[in-house]
């Protein structure tokens, strides 16, 4: 499994984010709407390994599978773009503004928010039989996800605001060294490797991460959670995605940059 050494994939980090600023409207929201859809998909599938083993150490350690096809694929997730596109402003490449550097976050989050809000609905489909039903066991239980991180959320007020974004923080920092993961090998099972360990870390100590949370909370609410729009979006969805971009930025993109590509002099002895 070959390997990057730091100061190689530090470069290919401000590559591609240069790249992604660049890159179409329509391929840019593509390839967003897919990761937002693989990565609901692979909530799903976590939340009913957890439900059916009642593990949730077990779901924890299989949910990254969603990230590593996503990735590999190609596609993009608002908190990978959160750390990649600021380095190219910061490199000073051609052409590179904040404009454009907004304009790709706005893109990434519509596209992740649309694949999420489809699996969704096809999802809350499946679990009530086209809504006939009652959700069963894994319906009921990522409806209480939502309730629980929200309204739980909100009972405490500033101090419960506070610890959403902490989460979201602590999110991106492991999120973010997956992406970077995928960085620092050329061989599949190296990048693999690599993407799991972070994102396993994340899901199971309950971090918060915006793009999962754009499933989780519309789910919740099809299938009956007891929390509205505002409550999503003020209690969990906004301080999530304002944690996931300083923490993935401060604590792996600009550490990163700052240590491996704009590094400081080298010490001197004489």
């Amino acid at each position: 499994m070959s390997y990057l050494v730091p100061a190689e994939f530090a470069s290919k980090m401000v590559d591609a984010g240069e790249s992604k600023i660049y890159m179409s409207t329509r391929d840019t929201l593509i390839r967003a709407f897919m990761a937002g859809a693989i990565l609901s998909l692979a909530a799903v599938f976590a939340v009913s390994i957890t439900v059916q083993t009642g593990s949730p150490l077990v779901g924890a350690m299989l949910f990254p599978v969603g990230f590593v096809m996503l990735y590999l694929m190609g596609f993009d997730l608002l908190t990978g773009v959160f750390v990649l596109t600021p380095l190219a402003l910061l490199d000073k490449r051609p052409g590179v503004t904040v404009g454009g550097v907004l304009k790709n976050w706005g893109l990434v989050f519509c596209g992740n928010f649309a694949g999420a809000l489809t699996v969704a609905f096809m999802m809350a489909f499946v679990f009530t039989m086209g809504f006939s039903t009652e959700p069963g066991a894994i319906g009921e239980k990522i409806s209480h996800i939502g309730e629980a991180r929200t309204l739980g959320y909100a009972e405490y007020g500033a101090a419960g605001w506070l610890t959403i974004f902490l989460r979201g923080m602590l999110c991106n920092w492991m999120v973010s060294l997956g992406v970077v993961g995928a960085m620092i090998s050329t061989a599949v099972s190296g990048k693999t490797i690599a993407m799991w360990m972070p994102i396993m870390l994340f899901f199971y100590m309950g971090f918060e991460h915006s793009v999962v949370n754009m499933f989780l909370f519309p789910s919740a609410m099809i299938m009956g959670g007891d929390f509205s729009v505002m409550d999503y979006m003020l209690w969990n969805e906004i301080p999530t995605a304002l944690g996931n971009l300083v923490g993935g930025l401060a604590f792996t993109g600009l550490t990163l940059y700052a240590t491996h590509v704009k590094t400081a002099p080298k010490r001197s002895f004489v």
